[in-house]
């Protein structure tokens, strides 16, 4: 983000700035720098205030957490909204020789001879 910004490059180019501004104007920009500074910290504070009041008693009571984009994970969030909603049903054990439901259900299967129209279903799609 700094483009490999140390702190020891850091002070070189402030020793450099202090060359350059010279000694007569250095105090002042101190000073602004100083101004600046308070006045972006008291700007932060302010607007951390008015977003607290904003939101209310429940601010505090966010987990911030679990709300980092770092954190997404769509297969989690699914199993997560699967899982909560309903426990999942009981099935009983089927005996190998025993019908199953879908078998039991299915209707009868119709033979249908070469060249014999196939049935007209209105109801299908």
């Amino acid at each position: 983000m700094f483009l490999g910004l140390t702190w020891e490059k850091l002070l070189v180019l402030l020793v450099v700035a202090a060359f350059l501004v010279g000694p007569e104007r250095l105090p002042r920009y101190a000073e602004g720098l100083a101004r600046l500074v308070t006045r972006a910290r008291d700007y932060l504070r302010s607007a951390k205030t008015r977003v607290q009041d904003e939101l209310g008693e429940d601010f505090d009571d966010v987990d911030w957490r679990t709300l980092d984009p770092r954190r997404y994970d769509p297969r989690r969030i699914i199993r997560e909204a699967l899982l909560d909603d309903a426990p999942l049903p009981q099935t009983k054990p089927v005996s190998p020789g025993a019908p199953t439901a879908v078998a039991a259900s299915a209707p009868a299967a119709q033979s249908f001879h070469p060249g014999e129209p196939a049935p007209f279903d209105s109801e299908a799609t």
